[in-house]
C-alpha cells in the first residue's frame, strides 16, 4: 500500500494532520473521512521510509501476461476501462502492478487516457505496451491490441525462459565441478601430503603437480579469490559504462559457437515478435523501430535498426540493411522484402519469429541433452585426475613392498 499524508479540519475546526495507508489517493480520502476529517490537501509521502524501493522490472513478466490477457477479456466482456482496472488491480498478485493500477484508475475517472497515465510508470509498463495501447484507444481496438500484446509477452517470456534454462545449466554443473575440484584440492589431498613426504622416493609427475596446486590454492586462496572479484567487478564496470565494450561482449557472445548461434535467432525472434506486433496494431513503422530499438537489449541489433529507420527515411526498404548485416540470415531479409512488397509485412514478421522460436526451441532441448553427458565426463576427468594423482604414488609404494 501507498501511504498518504493529508492535513483537514475535524468536525470541531481543528487543523489535524497525518498519514493513511492505502491503495489509492480516493481511497486514502475516504479513509481520512471515515476518522471525521475533511481533508484539504493529500499527496502520496514521499519519506524514504515510505518508498517501496525497486531494481528493474517492477513486475514480473508473468504477473504482466495474466494482467494483459485478464484486460482484454473484461474490456471484450463489455465492462468499462475503469472498472477492469479496478478489478484487475484488487486481484493482482504484484504490489507494484496494485499500486500503479489504483493511481491509474484515480486518472481514468479525472478524464485522463490509459496510455497517459501508464507512461508514468516505466518499470510497470514496458515501453511496448504504452505504445500499442495509444494505438488501441486511436483505434478502438484496445481488446485486439491487448490480446495481442498478451500472446506476445508470453511466447517473449517463454523463449527467454528457453534460453536461461540452456546457459545456467552448464554454469551451475560448472560451478559444481570447480567446487568438487577445490573440496578435493583443499581438504582431501593435503591429507596425503604428509604419507608422500615419507615415501622418500621421487613422485610422478602428476602427483608433483597436483600437490603444488593444492599447496598454491592452500596457501593464496584469498588471492585467487580476490582476482576473481576484481574481474566481476571490471567487466561489470565496463559492461554498463563502456559502449564499445558492450558492444564487444554482444558481439563475441554471438560468435561463440553452439550458443552463439542460439543467441542469435533468439534476438530475431524477439525483434521480429515484437515488429509485428506494433505494425498489427498500426503503429507508424518509424516509430515501431525505435520502440524495438529501445528494448532489443542487443547493441548490435540496436546499431541495424538505426540503419535502418535511416534507410526508411531516405526513401529506401526495411530489408536493405539488414541485408547488409552479418546478424541477419538471408532467410529473414527475404521474407521481410516480400511483406513489403505484397503489403503484408506484419504477417511475414510473425512467421519469422515463429520460425525461430520454434527452431530455438529445438536446438535448445538437443542442446540440453547433449550438454548433461559432456559435463558428466568433464566432472568425472577432473575426479579421476586427482584421484590418479593420489593413488600412483600408493600403487607404486605397494608393488615395491
Amino acid at each position: 500500500m501507498t501511504v498518504y499524508k493529508y492535513s483537514g479540519r475535524s468536525k470541531l475546526g481543528e487543523q489535524k494532520k497525518g498519514s493513511v495507508e492505502a491503495e489509492s489517493k480516493t481511497q486514502a480520502i475516504a479513509k481520512i473521512r471515515d476518522l471525521g476529517i475533511s481533508p484539504r490537501e493529500v499527496k502520496e509521502s514521499s519519506s524514504i521510509l515510505h518508498l517501496d524501493l525497486t531494481i528493474g522490472n517492477a513486475v514480473k513478466m508473468e504477473h504482466f501476461v495474466i494482467f494483459c490477457r485478464q484486460f482484454a477479456t473484461l474490456i471484450r466482456a463489455g465492462v468499462s476501462i475503469v472498472e477492469s482496472i479496478h478489478i484487475l488491480a484488487a486481484q493482482t498478485e504484484s504490489k507494484a502492478l496494485k499500486k500503479a493500477l489504483y493511481t491509474v484508475e484515480d486518472d481514468l475517472r479525472a478524464g485522463i487516457a490509459f496510455s497517459t497515465s501508464a507512461v508514468k510508470f516505466p518499470k510497470v509498463f514496458p515501453t511496448l505496451f504504452v505504445n500499442m495501447m495509444k494505438a488501441g484507444e486511436a483505434t478502438g481496438n484496445m481488446d485486439d491490441t491487448l490480446d495481442r500484446l498478451a500472446g506476445s509477452y508470453e511466447k517473449t517470456f517463454k523463449l527467454k525462459k528457453k534460453i536461461q534454462s540452456a546457459m545456467m545449466y552448464p554454469i551451475m554443473l560448472i560451478i559444481l565441478i570447480l567446487g568438487v575440484g577445490a573440496f578435493m584440492l583443499l581438504w582431501l589431498v593435503p591429507q596425503f601430503t604428509q604419507n608422500f613426504a615419507s615415501f622418500g622416493a621421487d613422485l610422478p609427475p602428476i602427483t608433483v603437480f597436483v600437490l603444488g596446486l593444492s599447496d598454491a590454492l592452500k596457501a593464496y586462496w584469498w588471492l585467487f579469490l580476490g582476482i576473481l572479484i576484481a574481474i566481476i567487478a571490471v567487466f561489470s564496470f565496463l559492461f554498463k559504462n563502456n559502449k564499445q565494450f558492450h558492444f564487444g561482449v554482444y558481439y563475441v557472445l554471438l560468435k561463440t559457437p553452439i550458443f552463439g548461434p542460439v543467441l542469435q535467432k533468439a534476438a530475431i525472434a524477439r525483434m521480429t515478435r515484437t515488429l509485428a506486433s506494433l505494425f498489427s496494431s498500426s503503429v507508424p513503422i518509424l516509430n515501431a523501430l525505435t520502440i524495438v530499438e529501445k528494448i532489443s537489449a542487443n547493441p548490435i541489433i540496436e546499431k541495424v535498426l538505426r540503419e535502418a529507420k535511416k534507410s526508411l527515411e531516405s526513401g529506401s526498404s526495411l530489408a536493405e540493411p539488414l541485408e547488409k548485416s552479418w546478424v541477419f540470415p538471408p532467410l529473414v531479409t527475404q521474407m521481410i522484402l516480400i511483406g513489403e512488397k505484397t503489403g503484408s509485412l506484419d504477417y511475414m514478421l510473425e512467421k519469422v519469429a515463429e520460425f525461430y522460436e520454434d527452431d530455438v526451441d529445438r536446438t535448445v532441448d538437443a542442446l540440453k541433452s547433449l550438454i548433461e553427458p559432456l559435463m558428466i565426463v568433464l566432472l568425472a576427468g577432473i575426479v579421476g585426475f586427482i584421484v590418479a594423482a593420489i593413488m600412483m604414488p600408493m600403487l607404486s609404494l605397494y608393488e615395491q613392498i
